[in-house]
């Protein structure tokens, strides 16, 4: 009888149940990937996928569509949020659930969309994060070196915003009328201390101190550390009262810091966007550690909008096979943890611009969107699938 309530539970409720055009509300899933091929959102349409390496999926990604105040009125839009996480996904999960309601509170404050707004937002989530670790670290020390990129995109009144701490990337796709080609534009500025211009941020920030990135095994890191210079979480590297015992000495500095060595200010752009914007790609390194700007554009531009994001990170997961001398069939059948040593975390959201919609609907109320890259909001403790929520 138990078996008989379960499987019926599966079949109701489990990654496999969108079998009919509803069930592909949440997504689909096929082993270790999760994909939603296609979506609506107030400006168009949308494509999510995810795939997991690590042994707990420390990726996390949402679109929310809708107003993006707090009392529903509006400025109307799209939210995307591509948070990358390292160290545990304790800091990506809880980006995941108060960022975007954050923003939502500094929006419905100030009555209109912003930088400002987006930045406030960044803040709130920081020091959110960081009494999270106060209040853990007596049981638990080591969620202070559990971190966070940070990737996020507003379209609201036509403005695309872009906000980013660390090395995940938004790409613009924008047609050239006069050859029907579409161009790749890089939206994101990455932290990522393998730039030189980032290491030299990081050097005239801290002159004191000569050892402040440090080649090490032929990668240059922070304090021989940590690739990347801003991040959200990351408080060993922020607050000199947690760069001790009992966190694990391979996380400690041993010279004494007076000033953060990460950042958590975000670089926010805005970009007015125009008829002959075609898509937007945001996504984790993962994707762009096998993919240039211009052959992902050239993947979502060659082919139908439904399963762009998919198809992006089959591109990327065959790449990664191919420099292991593999094939991909062969690649699937690793599970998670093993995976990491061939490819990372990857996940992908790819929103598509209707010039149609673009200017109108930022003024118009319709129905909202709220969508989390795997599905649902909970997720088991090891695995990519959700657990199946009975409502």
């Amino acid at each position: 009888m138990l078996s008989e309530l379960m499987n019926l539970l599966r079949a109701c409720f489990g990654p496999s149940s969108d079998r009919s055009a509803a069930g592909n509300i949440r997504g689909r899933q096929d082993g270790l990937l999760w994909y939603k091929d296609s979506g609506h959102h107030l400006n168009g349409e949308y494509s999510m996928s995810v795939v997991q390496a690590n042994n707990l999926l420390e990726d996390q990604s949402q679109i929310e569509s809708g107003s993006l105040s707090s009392d529903e009125s509006g400025p109307f839009g799209t939210f995307v949020g591509v948070y990358d996480g390292h160290g545990g996904p304790e800091t990506s999960r809880y980006i995941c659930d108060h960022l975007f309601q954050h923003l939502k509170r500094f929006t419905s404050e100030q009555d209109s969309m912003s930088a400002d707004v987006i930045r406030k937002a960044f803040q709130a989530t920081e020091d959110g994060f960081l009494s999270i670790v106060r209040r853990q670290w007596s049981t638990n020390p080591q969620i202070a070196a559990v971190g966070s990129c940070c990737l996020v995109g507003v379209i609201c009144n036509g403005t695309l915003y872009i906000a980013n701490l660390g090395d995940s990337r938004a790409v613009l796709g924008r047609m050239v009328k006069a050859t029907g080609d579409v161009i790749a534009i890089q939206l994101s500025t990455e932290h990522n201390v393998a730039n030189e211009s980032v290491r030299q941020e990081l050097q005239s920030l801290h002159p004191e101190d000569s050892q402040i990135v440090v080649l090490k095994h032929n990668v240059w890191r922070v304090k021989g550390i940590i690739q990347i210079s801003r991040s959200i979480g990351d408080v060993y590297l922020k607050k000199a009262e947690f760069n001790r015992e009992p966190l694990y000495s391979k996380f400690r500095v041993r010279e004494p810091f007076n000033k953060p060595i990460l950042s958590s200010e975000p670089a926010i752009s805005e970009t007015q966007l125009k008829p002959d914007d075609q898509f937007i790609i945001f996504a984790s390194d993962g994707l762009w550690e096998h993919l240039t700007n211009q052959e992902a554009v050239n993947i979502v531009h060659k082919h139908s909008q439904s399963g762009s994001a998919r198809r992006l990170v089959k591109a990327a997961l065959q790449i990664a096979a191919k420099k292991r001398e593999m094939r991909y069939s062969d690649l699937k059948k690793i599970d998670r943890g093993v995976r990491r040593h061939f490819h990372d975390d990857i996940t992908v959201v790819v929103v598509f611009l209707d010039s149609n919609l673009l200017f109108r609907a930022s003024s118009t109320k319709s129905s909202s969107v709220s969508l989390r890259g795997g599905g649902v909001n909970n997720w088991l403790p090891n695995s990519l699938a959700p657990v199946p929520t009975p409502t």
